[in-house]
């Protein structure tokens, strides 16, 4: 059973790709209308966490529930009720702005979906592009439309992986204002996660860091900062990670990431 000032609820979650252990019996609660920042290395299990919260995967054991539905057992209410901007580019360029924007909303069953399609292309700053062919925007202008559709069935949850990975300063500046503007608007609730230390002290009210598939630390930034005795974010993360370079870890990871989940 889910409660109902949480949004997300993680309850013993393991995730296991044969011997595998990608996350190893972790719990976590993100409050409604929350800007929760989830951080750690490469191959921490940060994205297999995400998979796992978004129906993508099954947990291999504990309970999840988003936005009071579980999981396992209510995949499409899940599915209905959150928005998701993958880090990877995921719209298909050989359709309009507008087309693929339209796509999402049959299959999402929008109502009055005119309407919302126009209001967000104005809202991202697109209108007068809305006929052209993805394949021909930007790196800026494709996270634009990326937003624009993550919103269009009106979610009470918005997942970011890893969002501003190669954009320019102004792209970003535009995603975060109006992250944080849907956020307090809108009561949205966000969970991201990112590997720039800088934005996750920005804008989050709190952060988890996970490392080797285990959470160790979950709090504001200050309260981290403090219990670590670093001066930023950045500082404490390393602090409780350590400083050394993943690359073996990292191809693991991707080795088991062909594997299909069990």
């Amino acid at each position: 059973m889910s409660e109902k000032n949480f949004a997300i609820e993680v309850k013993n979650l393991t995730k296991k790709f044969n011997d595998f252990v990608a996350v190893d019996n972790i719990s976590f609660q993100v409050k409604k209308g929350e800007i929760f920042a989830f951080l750690g290395p490469n191959g921490a299990g940060k994205s297999t966490t995400i998979k796992n919260l978004t129906t993508i995967q099954e947990p291999t054991s504990g309970e999840i529930f988003v936005n009071e539905f579980n999981c396992q057992t209510q995949e499409e209410e899940v599915r209905k009720s959150f928005g998701i901007i993958f880090q990877d580019q995921s719209l298909d360029e050989d359709l309009t702005a507008y087309e693929n924007l339209n796509y999402h909303a049959i299959l999402y069953k929008v109502k009055n979906k005119e309407k919302k399609i126009l209001e967000l292309l104005e809202f991202v700053g697109l209108m007068d592009r809305k006929d052209d062919f993805v394949r021909n925007f930007s790196g800026g202008m494709k996270r634009r439309v990326e937003i624009a559709r993550g919103l269009l069935h009106e979610p009470k949850i918005l997942f970011l992986d890893e969002p501003t990975i190669g954009l320019d300063v102004q792209t970003k500046n535009f995603l975060w204002k109006h992250v944080k503007k849907l956020n307090k608007e809108k009561n949205i609730t966000v969970f991201l996660t990112t590997h720039n230390m800088e934005e996750a002290e920005a804008v989050a009210n709190r952060v988890g860091i996970i490392d080797h598939g285990k959470i160790l630390i979950i709090g504001t930034p200050r309260e981290i900062k403090e219990k670590t005795g670093a001066k930023n974010l950045e500082e404490a993360f390393l602090k409780l990670t350590g400083e050394e370079i993943r690359s073996e870890r990292v191809d693991q990871m991707d080795r088991m990431r062909r594997h299909k989940p069990r």
